[in-house]
């Protein structure tokens, strides 16, 4: 009957030690020795089984220990808010100076910044999520990733990155170097594909721009769009095919490109990482092709048209 009334009075299944004495356990850490039936998750913290806990479970000691007022932040908080962070820390905002210990750690921040309820834990918006989680990355490319998927699912813009970024610049050099090279690129291959065209001179003013042909019938949004040949640039993620009705999508989109008389040439985002000068020696190849031949007959759509966003669904890159 006390196990029963004691996970009645927890959350789930986490307790703090206070608590516990209060419901009548004098001594909850001999249940917490090795071959006890609870576990110590933080000091004053206690879980009420020896099993591997879930992450929820982690994430609520985490804030159970940090106190009133915490909020979730970094990685942790951009999972929660849909986004692919890599981290296991659970980074948590606190209004006093609370210490945190091995993959939890506790911040002051003063003011506190605004939150909402995801899932049943204070969470603080994405772009503070985004900045917080940038600041304890080493890898450009993984926060050049983490920046492109906010921006990509429309949980941040990137005057908002850069405002928040600007608000607390304590560790922000990172972020605010991505923001800077990133520009108006969609994805880290769309960033590598930039650089690589800068280095070989081969350079296009036209990126993600939409191309129609001579009846103003849409044919793509290409990454990268040569107007001066007519060759088109697909950074193409291997993800993207996966499914029978993206391979669907694949095909109608070159058969589109293929009747417009339009050159493509598809690279894998690995590619562009891993062998850039053979990414390199190809484009050049496939822009002489294109200027070897007759110019098609197609133009870019203005951005001011209704039909520039009205071109096929987005590639999934990596």
């Amino acid at each position: 009957m006390l196990i029963e009334h004691l996970r009645e009075r927890s959350d789930l299944g986490v307790i703090s030690a206070t608590a516990l004495k209060s419901l009548g356990v004098s001594n909850p850490w001999r249940r917490c020795e090795p071959g006890g039936p609870w576990q110590r998750m933080h000091p004053g913290v206690v879980l009420l089984h020896n099993g591997p806990p879930t992450r929820d479970q982690q994430v609520t000691a985490a804030l159970l220990r940090a106190g009133p007022g915490a909020v979730l932040t970094g990685a942790e908080a951009c999972r929660r808010h849909g986004l692919p962070a890599s981290g296991t820390e659970i980074h948590v905002l606190v209004p006093n100076s609370a210490r945190g210990s091995g993959a939890l750690i506790l911040e002051r921040a003063a003011p506190m910044p605004a939150s909402t309820d995801v899932g049943g834990f204070p969470v603080v918006s994405a772009d503070r999520a985004v900045v917080d989680a940038c600041r304890l990355l080493r890898s450009a490319d993984s926060a050049t990733a983490l920046v492109a998927a906010a921006i990509q699912k429309g949980r941040c813009t990137p005057e908002s990155l850069a405002a928040e970024a600007r608000t607390n610049r304590y560790g922000t050099k990172l972020v605010r170097a991505v923001l800077k090279e990133l520009g108006r690129a969609q994805s880290v291959a769309e960033r590598d594909a930039r650089r690589l065209s800068r280095r070989i001179r081969l350079t296009t003013p036209h990126w993600n721009v939409t191309i129609a042909d001579a009846d103003g019938q849409i044919i793509g949004r290409p990454d990268a769009w040569f107007d001066d040949v007519g060759l088109a640039w697909e950074i193409d993620s291997k993800a993207f095919h996966f499914g029978p009705r993206d391979y669907e999508r694949t095909l109608a989109r070159n058969s589109r490109y293929a009747a417009a008389g339009i050159l493509v040439l598809q690279t894998l985002p690995a590619r562009l990482r891993d062998t850039p000068d053979a990414v390199a020696r190809e484009l050049k190849k496939a822009h002489r092709a294109a200027a070897a031949r007759p110019r098609p007959p197609v133009r870019i759509v203005p951005l001011d048209h209704p039909a520039a966003s009205g071109d096929p669904p987005q590639k999934s890159k990596r």
